[in-house]
């Protein structure tokens, strides 16, 4: 090989030495950022230099000119991305479940000293003394003042449920937010890197590192599946629809309900729409939301991932009430705040109908057919005489109500066919919550708040009403009860709440050890992707003194090169 051909060995070696020093120093400057990838310097050989061909050798007399500079390449592995992308989104649905478990809890003070369950004793004490003494009036002043503290706590509890929901609402329409970000991000990204390598020579590794980044953010959100194409450009698909594709982000829309303020995230592109009056669209979203939470949560089937979704999920749709339970249970079955306010109110509910239905009772309420003066009758009504003076009865002479509607009357007064009036209980309409006796629609009677002693507890003869006030107590003992309709154990109102505490407490171990052990996993797995990608500072140090050596070498070559150059041409010239 000539002396003037062996200088381009020593060159390649000396500028292939100072790009992978260049490389070496880039990954240790980057030791701590966060999504940064390990970048190494690959080489691939120079032509060959062919000095003879002889048929009968193994190979042919070559000799090599050195080395090229190929690329700086990124040492990542797609399928530990994929398996840590997959588990963080898990483990963030977790995190999430976890989280409004722990709320849930927190609402109800049982780790507090204002606890419900003592709002409930507190209640039952006032009847127990009542039973004791029913027409004691400091009795009466008892009971009404406890009533007033159960349904006013009882709306504390639903009412901070409630808000919590409005909480978790602000989160999805922030993480919706961020999503859509996140997918206009990956639009610049594409083209930047696009742009960038379009020459075949340069590689955007720092930004591939960005990009890399967004897709391990978007994963903790939503299940998400990708890949890159032939041009550098990466496609995503959330819940398997488009949201990042070719020159397009397909941003996730956000349907407002105004009954109840939530957000539902829905495809528009997939949604049929009308214009309105005024130029704007509305969307009709049936069949193009971009979660199906009606479907079973199971890690089997994957539908465990995302903590927009547990957001979602946790959150339900609308604000849940006793009829939730034995209406469509199932639609609410997987919301743990829509399934603890439809079970809570449900004990309210019990609670106050129940000791209404006693008062009632005692006031002369029969069930039956009622003529009215206009010819029509009303069938199987609750119905009593209108009897100001009547036991049990307030001064317009309608039945006493402990617990009375805020919204509505629990009692309408009517004209029979014989002249007489009457007054006809309302009954509950499942599908007019201002009918309900529920946690936010509930309040003592005024006339009972200003004077107890209305309740009286003394017959018309005078002799204590003590049947009416064991009633009373017979409501906490009877064993009638059940959760939802996925239990089947009867249960008392008392032992009912705490069926109720237990429920969160078990469902909040279940979530917390679920997300404990993906936590794990997710370490793991974070593990074993930074053996790949992450930089280790005494490996790179090893290597910054593995190729300042090559440089050296290489240098040295060249002086030897040149010595010998000028050997021969002091020699000659001689």
């Amino acid at each position: 090989m000539p002396l003037m051909g062996s200088f381009y060995v020593g060159a390649s070696g000396l500028q292939n030495s100072q790009n992978a020093l260049n490389a070496t120093a880039h990954n240790l400057s980057n030791v701590d950022t966060t999504g940064y990838t390990r970048q190494q310097v690959q080489l691939s050989s120079k032509f060959y230099h062919t000095l003879s061909i002889n048929p009968k050798a193994v190979n042919n007399k070559q000799v090599g000119m050195g080395v090229n500079f190929s690329r700086i390449k990124q040492v990542r592995d797609y399928f530990l991305d994929k398996t840590y992308r997959k588990e963080s989104g898990r483990s963030m649905f977790y995190e999430v479940s976890s989280e409004v478990i722990e709320e849930v809890e927190s609402r109800f003070g049982e780790m507090d000293d204002e606890s419900f369950q003592t709002t409930i004793e507190d209640f039952l004490y006032a009847i127990d003394e009542l039973v004791k003494d029913p027409a004691n009036s400091v009795n009466h002043g008892l009971l009404v003042q406890r009533a007033s503290e159960f349904i006013s706590r009882a709306a504390s509890v639903y009412d901070g449920l409630s808000a919590y929901q409005n909480n978790l609402n602000i989160q999805v329409k922030k993480q919706v937010d961020n999503i859509n970000l996140y997918g206009k991000q990956l639009l610049a990204l594409n083209d930047a890197i696009r742009a960038i390598e379009a020459g075949g020579v340069e590689h955007a590794n720092d930004l591939r590192d960005a990009r890399n980044q967004i897709l391990d953010e978007l994963a903790a959100l939503t299940d998400i599946r990708y890949d890159e194409d032939m041009y550098g450009n990466v496609w995503v698909q959330i819940e398997g629809v488009d949201f990042v594709k070719g020159g397009t982000c397909y941003e996730i829309g956000l349907d407002l309900d105004p009954a109840t303020g939530f957000y539902t995230p829905f495809w528009p592109q997939n949604a049929d729409y009308r214009i309105l009056a005024d130029g704007t669209k509305k969307y009709i979203i049936d069949g193009a939301e971009v979660f199906n939470l009606k479907r079973e949560i199971s890690s089997d089937m994957n539908t465990d991932i995302g903590g927009l979704k547990s957001m979602l999920l946790a959150r339900g749709n609308h604000r849940a009430n006793y009829t939730d339970i034995n209406g469509d249970y199932d639609s609410i079955s997987q919301s743990i705040i829509m399934n603890i306010q439809a079970e809570f109110d449900q004990l309210v509910h019990n609670v106050v109908t129940k000791v209404n239905d006693v008062l009632a009772k005692a006031a002369g309420v029969e069930q039956g057919d009622l003529e009215l003066e206009d010819g029509s009758t009303l069938k199987n009504v609750k119905y009593c005489k209108a009897d100001p003076d009547g036991y049990m009865r307030l001064s317009d002479g309608s039945p006493i109500q402990l617990f009375s509607k805020s919204t509505t009357d629990g009692y309408t007064k009517v004209t029979g066919k014989d002249g007489n009036e009457y007054w006809v209980y309302n009954e509950e309409d499942p599908a007019q919550v201002n009918t309900l006796y529920t946690c936010g629609n509930m309040m003592i009677h005024p006339e009972l708040m200003q004077e107890p002693a209305i309740l009286g507890f003394r017959l018309t003869e005078g002799s204590e009403d003590k049947a009416t006030a064991e009633a009373l107590k017979a409501i906490f003992e009877e064993e009638i009860y059940t959760l939802n309709p996925n239990v089947k154990k009867k249960t008392t109102l008392m032992e009912y709440y705490n069926d109720l505490i237990s429920q969160i407490s078990v469902t909040g171990d279940v979530q917390r050890s679920i997300y404990e052990d993906q936590i794990n996993t997710v370490e793991n797995v974070f593990n074993a992707r930074e053996q790949v990608v992450g930089v280790s500072s005494d490996e790179e140090l090893s290597n910054m003194i593995r190729f300042q050596n090559a440089y050296n070498a290489a240098s040295r070559y060249i002086n030897v090169i040149s010595e010998m150059l000028e050997h021969i041409l002091t020699t000659l010239g001689r």
